[in-house]
């Protein structure tokens, strides 16, 4: 992973990395993930943890019981009590370390900010894509991204005319294209009709013309299959939710062209430390997100 320079920060993440911050607990976007790679530093791209030495502790932040070895250095943190563990590389503040807990044999807990690392996941030829739009990426990538088993995700545009089209372009509504994720998943973990379900359980896929405030036709509901096969799926799921009485608007289209956003829209409310105003999650199909 490439070094991130102090001016590509966000404020947020200036304030975790930097200013030794905090992130609420339980909205850290590595909260709860499972998948296999590695964790780099937001900062300066350093090696910090394996995905193999991650652990479920419930404490509300990703926890590790062991880091890469020489990644991380331990100080005494400023309120006299903890340990603050930082990066071994820049400085950039992690979170704190805490031992004799229990969780682990390893007996220790490191307690990381999500927004103070980056996943990469580990090289797989397995993996498969699709492509949802649900209003303003922002909130659909924020959902998407916590499902088990979703490798990585991008915002940006597909569906229109243009080529290369931009988020201001986009935005005049003339472009055909709507605003929507790529989400890069394992089919092992979870599949295309369990992707197709959260993504409607976030979003009023009753709308027909956007996404709570923000109207227009760049936010409209689609949800675009990649073969025959993802398409029957599709219809089954909104077949379901017609026969539950729910008014479905959603556009049923073939993949086409994903065009990436721009880089500061990508883990939009992750990079700013909030959560999404316009979309919200219920459950529909008896499972939790």
């Amino acid at each position: 992973m490439g070094k991130t320079s102090i001016g590509s920060l966000t404020p947020f993440e200036q304030e975790v990395l930097l200013r030794k911050g905090t992130e609420r607990a339980g909205t850290g976007l590595y909260t709860h993930y499972k998948q296999s790679g590695t964790y780099y530093c937001k900062g300066c791209g350093a090696a910090l943890y394996r995905s193999d030495d991650k652990f479920e502790s419930g404490c509300g932040w990703p926890s590790f019981d062991q880091e890469i070895a020489g990644a991380v250095i331990r100080k005494p943190d400023i309120d006299g009590r903890r340990t603050e563990i930082i990066c071994a590389n820049c400085r950039g503040h992690l979170g704190h370390v805490f031992e004799g807990e229990g969780y682990t044999a390893k007996n220790t807990r490191h307690c990381v900010n999500s927004v103070s690392m980056k996943f990469v996941a580990a090289d797989s030829s397995t993996y498969k894509s699709a492509i949802f739009a649900s209003g303003c990426f922002w909130g659909t990538e924020y959902f998407l991204a916590r499902v088990p088993g979703v490798i990585k995700t991008m915002v940006g545009y597909s569906g229109g005319h243009m080529q290369n089209p931009d988020y201001k372009s986009v935005c005049a509504g003339t472009t055909g294209h709507v605003e929507c994720v790529e989400v890069t998943y394992d089919p092992g973990v979870v599949d295309y009709r369990a992707l197709c379900e959260k993504f409607f359980e976030t979003h009023d896929f009753g709308q027909e013309n956007g996404q709570g405030p923000d109207i227009g036709s760049q936010y409209l509901s689609v949800l675009f299959y990649g073969d025959d096969s993802e398409r029957k799926v599709a219809e089954s799921v909104v077949g379901e939710l017609r026969k539950m009485g729910h008014k479905v608007a959603t556009k049923l289209r073939t993949v086409e062209t994903f065009w990436p956003g721009e880089d500061y829209h990508r883990d939009y409310y992750e990079r700013q430390g909030g959560t999404p105003y316009c979309h919200s999650y219920r459950a529909i199909f008896g499972n939790k997100l």
